[in-house]
């Protein structure tokens, strides 16, 4: 497994997954017993989607064959179940053009320019992707991507900066750490004293305060100032409406993430009320070659839930099989019988021998 640099040279692939979701991820090992190689693209920093986001702690009693399993460990549980087929992640993008070449192939490009041509596209999107929460500022627009940010892709842009980090859960307080050594100085401004965040990054945060190696601020970010997309100073007001400017070079927010459908909505497909409409028997779209699992598909009997996906998953390889390979004829095979299936999957091409 790995994860992809950005470029703007085609990648070829068999199928590029939009979504690192349990479904997408699942998709992968679907995929995959059937020769079939995948790229993922996820908007959020890692796998998971929203178990490993919104839940990672939280039990999910509907697994089989786990009683019980949190989000994280789902996450964990299905990347070693795919690591045999080495997916290609890539991450902090989203998905934002695709077109259909001459040759059959669709083109996906991102908006960090990485370019796609495959046979197959899934989209396991979930509620759509994961998007900042912008905080209500007049003019924020105009910073952003220059000195306002909602999330770090190159830590080594902040080096030697002047750095105001706002937000109370665990990206604010995971970039305050991870930051403060590379910074000139930093500054987290929080609304109250309590925090979202693992005790232990509170505790780390307090401590570099303490040590004189930042500075923490009651209050909230009420204005910017500056020119030409780069911030000089922010404007604090605390809990009795006092304001105050505070010099800085960039802003990062974190007020957590929201979901929208984002691009998706510009791929051509028949939408219904933001949802993608796929038939039963491969979850295929209205466009052929374009597959949709998981909670971002409608179809009359839907259930939203993670096993219903990763049911959609095994249809939909199916059906990719013959748009991947159309000269082969595809041979139904149990993982628990098949030599094949099992050395893709690195276990015993035989069974040991019971004793009587």
């Amino acid at each position: 497994m790995g994860e992809e640099s950005t470029s703007n040279t085609p990648i070829e692939t068999d199928a590029v997954i939009i979504g690192a979701g349990p479904c997408g991820l699942f998709a992968v090992f679907e995929l995959g017993l059937l020769d079939m190689k995948c790229h993922l693209i996820d908007i959020l920093d890692k796998p998971g989607g929203q178990c490993a986001e919104l839940y990672p702690e939280k039990p999910i009693y509907d697994i089989p064959a786990w009683p019980i399993i949190t989000g994280q460990e789902l996450t964990e549980r299905l990347m070693e179940q795919i690591a045999p087929f080495n997916p290609v992640f890539h991450f902090q993008q989203m998905a934002q053009s695709l077109e259909k070449l001459d040759n059959g192939r669709w083109r996906l490009t991102t908006d960090e320019g990485n370019v796609f041509d495959a046979h197959v596209i899934v989209i396991a999107a979930g509620g759509g992707s994961f998007v900042p929460k912008k905080p209500p500022i007049p003019g924020i627009e105009e910073f952003e991507g220059n000195s306002v940010f909602y999330s770090v892709r190159k830590m080594e842009q902040f080096k030697g900066k002047s750095i105001v980090i706002a937000g109370g859960g665990d990206s604010a307080l995971d970039w305050t750490i991870a930051l403060q050594p590379l910074a000139k100085d930093l500054r987290l401004v929080h609304r109250r004293e309590e925090f979202r965040a693992a005790p232990d990054s509170v505790s780390k945060m307090r401590e570099l305060a303490d040590e004189g190696k930042m500075e923490f601020t009651l209050g909230q970010i009420a204005g910017l100032k500056g020119a030409g997309g780069q911030l000089e100073a922010v404007t604090i007001k605390d809990k009795d409406g006092n304001e105050s400017d505070v010099e800085c070079d960039c802003l990062l927010a974190f007020y957590g993430l929201t979901m929208k459908l984002g691009p998706i909505v510009e791929f051509g497909l028949n939408l219904h009320e933001n949802l993608v409409p796929v038939d039963t028997e491969k979850f295929e779209t209205s466009s052929a070659g374009i597959f949709a699992i998981g909670d971002i598909n409608t179809y009359p009997g839907k259930l939203k839930l993670i096993l219903s996906g990763f049911h959609e998953a095994a249809l939909m390889a199916r059906q990719a099989f013959q748009y991947v390979y159309p000269d082969k004829k595809l041979r139904f095979e149990y993982t628990t019988s098949s030599s094949s299936l099992k050395e893709k999957l690195g276990a015993p091409t035989s069974s040991p021998r019971r004793s009587a």
